[in-house]
C-alpha cells in the first residue's frame, strides 16, 4: 500500500472529523451536567456517530486502496 495515499486518506478524515465538531458540537443525547462548580460532559451519541462514520470511511479506504 502507498504510503501517501494513506497520508491523503487521514488527513480528509481528520478535514471531516474537525468539520463535523465544529459545525455540529453537541447532539441530543449527549450529557451534560452543569451544577455550581461542577460541569460533566460525555457526548456518547458524538462518539457513536463518529464511530459509524470512521467505520464507514476506513471499509470504502480497505476495499477501493488495496
Amino acid at each position: 500500500m502507498d504510503f501517501g495515499k494513506i497520508l491523503i486518506f487521514l488527513g480528509i478524515s481528520l478535514i471531516v472529523f474537525g468539520l463535523f465538531i465544529h459545525y455540529v458540537g453537541r447532539l441530543p443525547g449527549d450529557i451534560y451536567i452543569k451544577r455550581d462548580n461542577f460541569v460533566f460532559y460525555f457526548p456518547i451519541t458524538t462518539s457513536i456517530l463518529l464511530s459509524v462514520v470512521l467505520s464507514l470511511l476506513f471499509y470504502l479506504f480497505f476495499r477501493f486502496f488495496r
